[in-house]
């Protein structure tokens, strides 16, 4: 069994959980003691904390990372033999798994545990941790499995710490982070580890997290019913995040509970004075149908719960349910009804805002406006505004957006559209002048104009050519008569001599070199067919003729 810092159980061996550990709470003696009454009572842990699985076959998605003789099986079983566990780290978004799967480690076999986050701990901690872990395996043959959480926090120094441990193996790093390893971890700390992506979970595995949750005794334990709408909405509203899922559910129960405290009481209420009317007990009844009528009267003047047969003599009101109260009760028999039902309207008042993944130095920055500028170039109007919504939403720089549109107006579009700029720019200045939320509008005006307009790189391309000429050593020296003759004695060097002023030439255009003599006749701008640049193509055709004084006479 684990010696961790949590004292896990051993599922293998039928450990029971640690007193501290809150997904696992035992009864109180001092309270009463029974299982059944502490089930009742629910652990104050989140019920995302009390729904972490507690073994690999438990975890929900990452199916590639959990197969037969996988690193993290190995870590998980105490793989012993030539190839021992390596270390790993998991990479992902939240709420994929990452301190799930470190907590699932935690129950190995033989090992000692050892969790640090990189918020809170420092150097001192990590060394402290390389000397006990290098005590343990020397002096007890054990193991030692450190869990590094958000390690990209770490600072190179700190990361540099790990290094001994890790090579020498003196621990199995177990490192989790949100951000891309190869910009936040350390190139020596990423050789000595294997990389593990994990994926966003699908939404066939959220739903079951959230069946496990309602039904199982650690979770809800059945104090609720999940309707199928609800279920849909708290799926969308998860955006492939569990611990999200998980704690909207939870959200969600509370509402719907409380409303069916707040309708028992009115109920309760309306009971005790429809029986102090002076009429007796055959008026008392528990519920009340649409039209305020009362339901389930028994025979005897006796009120029937909901499904019940009233007694004579029996007050309904405090042993029967009414068919609308959707509260939980007993009815006449005695048995428990029906639990309340989390509606949509719950699900909606609990939470009502999507979890956009979005971070605005991180990935997610860079992957959607990396599809935001793509999604213009390849002209999807839709997928663009989809792109510039999610930005909106996640709190993006209004003017990070339009620079961006400056750009793609530039590079994507060019002169098949030349108004494409006067609108990007347009925008980034109404963004500057109105602020936001209003700025938003000259944004996806700006983003329409730009997705449905023709498209050319050419000035991109052409501009890109001429500087890997300039870097590869093109560039001779500037023709004779374009050279500057303002200053005095440049005549006496050749400046300017026989310089053809091009205002004073047939059609404005002077037929003379202008390149150095090496790149004569080396075209750098070629014009496609599209949009305004059509135009552009049979005008330039004329032109370097012109110039040339190749044109045809």
């Amino acid at each position: 069994m684990s010696d961790s810092l949590f004292d896990l159980p051993d599922p293998a061996r039928g450990g029971r959980a640690h007193a501290n550990d809150p997904a696992f709470p035992e009864p109180s003696a001092a309270s009463g003691g029974s299982a059944s009454e502490h089930g009742r009572r629910r652990s104050r842990a989140p019920l995302a904390v009390r729904m972490r699985p507690r073994t690999l076959d438990e975890v929900v998605g990452q199916k590639h990372l959990l197969r037969t003789g996988s690193p993290l099986r190995a870590l998980v079983t105490g793989l012993t033999g030539p190839a021992a566990p390596s270390s790993v780290i998991l990479w992902g978004p939240p709420g994929t798994g990452k301190t799930t799967i470190a907590h699932v480690i935690a129950r190995g076999h033989d090992t000692t545990f050892v969790e640090l986050s990189a918020v809170t701990a420092g150097v001192k901690d990590v060394r402290r941790v390389m000397d006990e872990a290098l005590t343990a395996r020397d002096l007890h043959g054990r193991t030692t499995v450190l869990f590094l959480d958000e390690i990209h926090r770490f600072t190179k120094a700190q990361q540099d710490a790990l290094l001994p441990g890790v090579e020498n193996g003196w621990v199995v790093l177990v490192a989790a982070t949100t951000e891309n390893p190869s910009f936040s971890v350390i190139s020596p700390l990423l050789s000595r580890s294997l990389l593990l992506t994990l994926q966003p979970l699908e939404r066939s595995d959220i739903g079951e997290l959230l069946e496990r949750a309602v039904t199982e005794p650690r979770g809800l334990d059945g104090a609720v019913r999940l309707d199928p709408a609800a279920r849909e909405h708290l799926l969308d509203v998860a955006g492939g995040d569990a611990r999200k899922a998980l704690t909207s559910l939870e959200a969600a129960a509370a509402v719907a509970l409380s409303h069916a405290t707040d309708s028992s009481a009115a109920a309760a209420t309306d009971g005790a004075g429809r029986a102090g009317n002076g009429t007796g007990a055959r008026e008392r009844a528990v519920g009340y149908d649409e039209a305020g009528e009362p339901v389930g009267v028994g025979a005897d003047g006796g009120a029937a719960g909901s499904g019940g047969t009233g007694t004579s003599g029996q007050t309904g009101a405090s042993r029967g349910t009414g068919e609308g109260s959707g509260v939980t009760r007993e009815d006449t028999d005695g048995r428990a009804a029906a639990p309340p039902t989390v509606t949509l309207a719950d699900a909606e008042e609990a939470v009502n805002r999507a979890a956009v993944r979005y971070d605005k130095t991180g990935d997610q920055h860079y992957d959607v406006v990396s599809a935001f500028i793509k999604s213009i170039r390849g002209s999807d109007v839709d997928a663009a505004m989809h792109y510039l919504a999610r930005m909106i939403e996640a709190g993006e720089d209004p003017r990070f957006i339009a620079r961006r549109l400056i750009i793609s107006a530039s590079e994507d579009i060019g002169m098949a559209d030349p108004t494409a700029l006067q609108t990007a720019v347009a925008a980034a200045q109404a963004v500057q002048l109105i602020g936001m939320p209003e700025g938003r509008i000259p944004l996806a005006e700006a983003v329409v104009h730009l997705a449905t307009a023709p498209k050319s790189n050419a000035a991109y391309l052409a501009v890109d050519a001429a500087i890997a000429d300039v870097r590869a050593g093109r560039a001779g020296t500037v023709p004779r008569h374009l050279r500057d003759a303002h200053y005095p004695g440049a005549a006496e060097l050749g400046h300017g001599a026989h310089y053809v002023y091009a205002h004073d030439a047939p059609n404005a255009v002077a037929a003379q070199q202008y390149p150095p003599d090496e790149l004569v006749g080396r075209d750098y701008y070629e014009p496609t067919q599209f949009g305004h640049e059509k135009n552009v193509a049979r005008r330039l055709e004329i032109l370097r003729g012109l110039v040339r004084g190749t044109a045809g006479g």
